[in-house]
């Protein structure tokens, strides 16, 4: 589908990127050419990330730590990198967190817990690097990863949904702002593509559930969930050096799923205390390797 050195010359940073989607995107990017930066909390799990890129794919692929809740942490990484390797091409906005629970349930710090992370810290990344370019006077891309949720809706993600909808509008204003800097924004909606720590937490029982995933299957149009190639491939094209007249859009990526089956998690209307409380421990237990770290 690309070409090989596609990325050749390309300086990308993926946040989040040392699990889940966020890898899936920077092996596909890592493989066509491109030189590759993850950023995460924990400096064990990005390190671990770029070696694996290194060795499969003999990309250059570096691992900083950063907690982009913090304005000033954001803003001392995004110069070191400037000075250490050079400006930056891309962004890809991967970092988030989420949880599923009753929106009554939910405390202060619990929505601070996603909101920080997912809103707040989206923009504070985005804009660092936009500093950047504008001031260099460099064109740039960024992508945001958003959910279909910011059309449909979602229960009990209310911090999330709210906050990917701040994400979604950001693109949109971003597009139309810096278009005339030289610099696109846009963003991708990923339907269900199973990860270890999003199904933990959103979808118990679907990582490694049969049946579970094969009703999840089942009601998909076309009949499968997503997969990291997906991903992958759909943020190729849309950063591709070539494809410099895409701008302002967000892509959903799902199979048609929104399209057939609405808003997510409404089968959780039949929960009662004891399953909310079970999805709170399994929750707490997905959070514990980051809290140790």
């Amino acid at each position: 589908m690309f070409q090989p050195d596609l990325y050749a010359g390309q300086r990308i940073l993926i946040t989040g990127g040392g699990t889940g989607l966020g890898l899936a995107m920077a092996r596909k990017l890592a493989s066509l050419g491109a030189e590759i930066h993850l950023c995460g909390r924990r400096l064990d799990v990005v390190e671990a990330a770029a070696a694996q890129l290194k060795a499969d794919f003999g990309a250059a692929a570096f691992a900083h730590a950063l907690d982009i809740r913090s304005p000033e942490a954001v803003q001392q990484t995004i110069e070191d990198l400037w000075q250490n390797h050079g400006p930056l091409t891309a962004l890809v906005n991967n970092a988030a967190g989420n949880f599923v629970s009753r929106t009554e349930d939910l405390s202060v710090n619990g929505f601070h817990a996603i909101s920080d992370i997912v809103f707040r810290g989206t923009f504070y990344v985005t804009q660092a690097v936009g500093r950047q370019w504008i001031a260099q006077r460099l064109p740039g891309a960024v992508l945001s990863i958003v959910v279909t949720w910011v059309d449909t809706g979602a229960p009990f993600v209310v911090p999330s949904a709210m906050s990917k909808a701040g994400l979604d509008a950001m693109t949109k204003s971003l597009a139309v702002e810096w278009g005339p800097k030289g610099i696109r924004c846009n963003a991708i909606a990923p339907g269900v593509i199973p990860t270890q720590g999003a199904s933990s937490r959103l979808r118990p029982g679907i990582q490694g559930n049969e049946d579970s995933a094969a009703r999840r299957q089942a009601d998909n149009p076309m009949r499968r969930l997503g997969t990291g190639e997906d991903i992958g491939n759909l943020a190729a094209f849309i950063l591709a050096p070539g494809n410099g007249w895409l701008n302002g859009q967000t892509i959903t990526l799902d199979g048609g799923d929104a399209l057939a089956n609405g808003a997510y998690f409404t089968e959780y209307q039949r929960w009662g205390d004891e399953d909310w409380a079970r999805a709170k421990q399994q929750a707490i237990s997905a959070n514990q390797p980051g809290r140790a770290a």
